[in-house]
């Protein structure tokens, strides 16, 4: 006969308590660890066996740019308030309260029940299922956690997922794959791991739930379902600990905005990296790379495009056909030195490609076999894994010294050259190989527990690398796979997508994925990396939709090997060069936004009911989104289509930048997307956009400082401001902030700069929208009235 596999539920009582914690212990070996972190955090670490078995975490850094090596210790509250709370045990149950979250945990068989303030009384955030929630050595030794599912109930997050913006139903993989041409709506899993869930209830309140784990985790909302358990949603994790944060809302920004803080302080980028960035596969892999490049700037002069940085492919490392990290073809590229002061003249940084894996015969193995710094079994014998061209394997960067030899590549083969920055790719470490371990810091554990760790110290370790270099910079590294804090080190993008309509809406629930999850710095590969050449209409479209994009990059591998260029097709050169002139125009917007993320950790781009919670209509899952507060982005991704259509939030009426007409909140609207023309977009009445008046981007001594401005339609002074500093380094910044009043004959500004002035020349320019032919007046300076591009415009000079 079988025996049973289930003993009796642990019983628990409080054992002791300490500054923002509290530990209890059982009758059996689990222990349980509270800690009351902030008013609205709260944290469980659950050991069944009593003690920590997964390694240090490295997710976690509140308001922090880094994480210590070997990891920030399961147990510690380090930059955390720990507040005062409220802890009381009766008839069984205890209660945690602090002002605004409560948990209450039944001790016998340890049942959690969680609510956060709402209004005079408390609603409830989650609670564990009735029966079995946890696996206290019952199962399998993995990490589980079961949990009521109510009506209703929605989920967003999960960072970088395909499909629609609420997970419901589904169950995703969080492992790091390279899933090359996968299809935005369906594929799983993807190139992130980041096991954190934004949940809205059924009358849209809202919590977040972040579970700190680096094994792979299966997150199941919905789609398994067990007649003896009731509806229920889970979290399994192949090892490691159940470390679950619970952040209470109920205001999905302030969710947000504290699991990014939680996570860590995003990198502020240079301002160079905001602008159009070529790239392909191609033009290094063609024989004659140096003259491809040279042909790209040759043709930006020409069709007068600004460009500002370029995503150099790993073309330029070959030996044959293969790719060997850190190494110059020097058939192609005879003086790197020289080739990167070029493209510098041109006003373009190089982006050069770097990869983890080293192929069995590039020439640098043995010295790093034998040095003991590749990923390894407990024999020290190297772990391979197919990588591109054959086999290989990855450096371990969980080792100190693996970590310091690769930050002396990046200064040798790149940075002594003159290159700023660097594009960490394919660097999800594939390791499958059971046996392969990760030095963990002179602590060697299995590979499993912990692969997307790997991909964050590679970013890590380029990114200080970069700044030991030249610290007076701010570095630039872009990643495509990564885990939960790689805002921390990174830009990031959504990898090799495949050349389709529908990537152009679900890349778009993906960056509003990513951003709902901490990681607001991303774009995609804009007209398709894998697969077909775009045709004509879906390739403006793309475009149309990356230059709204916080990166915006033109990357492309066609099956035809044929390059996507702003030029591709000549018949859309005027609209082309009217798309990225746009880009160069937001660039101060979108420096602004990307600054607000950095000091406030508000996201970039945002879902509608973000800023909007108690509009209905704002959850409605449609190709409209946010870009900051005050842009209303709505994408044309259908084939054919001359028309969009939205439903806009109520609480604000839009004005149309291209045309100055107004819209009413709450209306349900339909605006004109013609295929040679700007992107479908509104503003926000009120709002005023930083912009650049010149058609040179950010190239040196190319700047004219403007303002759009979108007057209150509805009585009241609005307040504007932003940020601007030189988009290079570390020092001084302004702040120019103001009011906006408006009646039906004038518009009136008040303006103050804060700072010294660190970045263009004295004078701003101030721009009604077209149409606008009111009086515009700046309160206490002389304007000079002009027009500019058809609309009405002051230029004053600041005191």
């Amino acid at each position: 006969m079988r025996q049973a596999t289930l003993s009796r539920p642990p019983l628990f009582h409080v054992a002791e308590r300490d500054t923002g914690r509290v530990t209890l212990r059982s009758d059996t070996s689990a222990v349980a660890h509270v800690f009351v972190l902030e008013e609205d955090v709260v944290r469980l670490l659950l050991l069944p066996e009593g003690s920590v078995k997964g390694p240090p975490s490295w997710a976690v850094a509140p308001g922090a740019e880094d994480v210590a090596e070997p990891g920030r210790d399961r147990m510690s509250v380090e930059g955390f308030a720990c507040p005062d709370y409220r802890l009381d045990e009766t008839g069984g149950t205890l209660v945690i309260e602090t002002a605004h979250m409560r948990l209450t945990i039944r001790l016998d068989g340890f049942h959690c029940r969680w609510e956060q303030r709402f209004g005079d009384g408390w609603q409830l955030m989650m609670a564990d299922r009735p029966t079995q929630s946890y696996d206290f050595g019952w199962w399998d030794g993995r990490v589980a956690h079961y949990v009521a599912r109510p009506a209703g109930e929605r989920y967003y997050g999960l960072g970088e997922r395909s499909g629609g913006m609420d997970r419901a139903g589904r169950r995703l993989r969080m492992t790091n794959l390279d899933p090359m041409g996968y299809d935005a709506q369906s594929s799983d899993p993807l190139y992130k791991t980041i096991p954190y869930l934004l949940v809205a209830d059924a009358q849209n309140v809202c919590h977040g739930a972040f579970y700190d784990i680096m094994a792979d985790v299966t997150v199941d909302l919905g789609e398994e379902l067990d007649n003896y358990h009731g509806h229920y949603r889970s979290v399994v994790a192949e090892s490691g600990d159940l470390d679950l944060y619970m952040i209470a809302g109920p205001d999905a920004l302030a969710v947000t905005r504290r699991f990014t803080w939680l996570t860590g302080r995003p990198a502020l980028m240079p301002r160079w990296a905001l602008g159009y960035s070529g790239s392909t596969m191609t033009y290094t892999d063609a024989p004659d790379a140096q003259a491809r490049m040279q042909d790209f700037v040759d043709k930006l002069e020409e069709h007068d495009i600004g460009c500002t940085s370029f995503h150099l492919s790993s073309g330029y490392t070959s030996i044959g056909p293969k790719r060997y990290v850190f190494n110059w073809n020097r058939d192609k590229f005879p003086d790197p030195a020289a080739f990167v002061e070029g493209y510098r003249a041109a006003g373009i940084e190089l982006v050069p490609n770097i990869k983890p894996a080293f192929l069995r015969d590039h020439p640098r193995f043995a010295e790093l076999a034998e040095a003991g710094l590749l990923v390894a079994d407990a024999d020290g014998t190297p772990t391979e894994v197919q990588f591109w061209d054959e086999l290989g394997s990855f450096i371990d960067l969980t080792k100190p010294e693996g970590a310091a030899w690769w930050r002396a590549q990046v200064k040798e083969a790149l940075l002594d050259y003159g290159i700023r920055s660097t594009w960490n790719d394919n660097n999800e470490y594939g390791v499958w190989d059971r046996r392969a371990l990760f030095d963990f810091f002179g602590s060697p554990r299995p590979a499993a527990e912990a692969r997307p760790l790997q991909s964050l110290l590679m970013m890590r370790a380029s990114r200080r690398a970069q700044v030991e270099h030249d610290g007076a910079r701010r570095p630039y590294v872009v990643s495509r796979s990564g885990m939960a804090g790689l805002h921390r080190y990174a830009q990031t993008w959504t990898g090799d997508n495949r050349t389709d309509w529908k990537t152009i809406r679900y890349n778009a629930k993906m960056g509003l994925g990513l951003a709902l999850s901490g990681v607001s710095n991303s774009g995609h590969d804009v007209g398709g990396f894998a697969g077909r050449k775009p045709e004509p209409e879906l390739f403006l479209r793309w475009v149309q939709a990356g230059v709204l994009m916080p990166r915006f990059s033109i990357h492309s591998w066609n099956d035809d090997a044929s390059v996507n260029e702003p030029w591709m097709y000549p018949e859309q050169l005027p609209a082309m060069r009217r798309l990225m002139a746009l880009r160069q125009t937001l660039i101060p917007y979108f420096s602004d936004l990307l600054w607000r993320y950095h000091r406030d950790y508000e996201p970039v781009s945002r879902p509608l009911w973000l800023d909007f919670p108690e509009d209905a209509a704002a959850w409605k899952d449609d190709d409209t989104h946010l870009l900051g507060r005050d842009l209303l982005v709505v994408l044309a991704c259908e084939e054919g289509v001359e028309t969009v259509e939205a439903t806009l939030p109520a609480a604000a009426d839009w004005i149309d930048p291209w045309t100055g007409a107004v819209r009413s909140g709450g209306e349900a609207v339909t605006l004109a997307a013609p295929l040679e023309g700007l992107p479908p977009v509104l503003a926000r009445a009120g709002s005023a956009i930083p912009v650049n008046l010149a058609s040179g981007g950010v190239k040196p001594g190319v700047f004219e400082r403007g303002l759009w401005l979108f007057p209150p339609t509805r009585g009241e002074a609005a307040e504007w401001s932003f940020h601007e500093d030189d988009g290079e380094g570390y020092g001084d910044a302004d702040v120019w902030s103001g009011t906006c009043r408006a009646t039906p004959d004038a518009v009136t500004v008040t303006l103050a700069r804060s700072g010294r002035g660190v970045f263009g020349d004295e004078t701003i320019t101030l721009l009604l929208p077209p149409g606008d032919s009111r009086k515009l007046t700046v309160d206490g300076y002389a304007c000079t009235a002009f027009e500019h591009d058809g609309r009405k415009a002051v230029r004053i000079t600041v005191a």
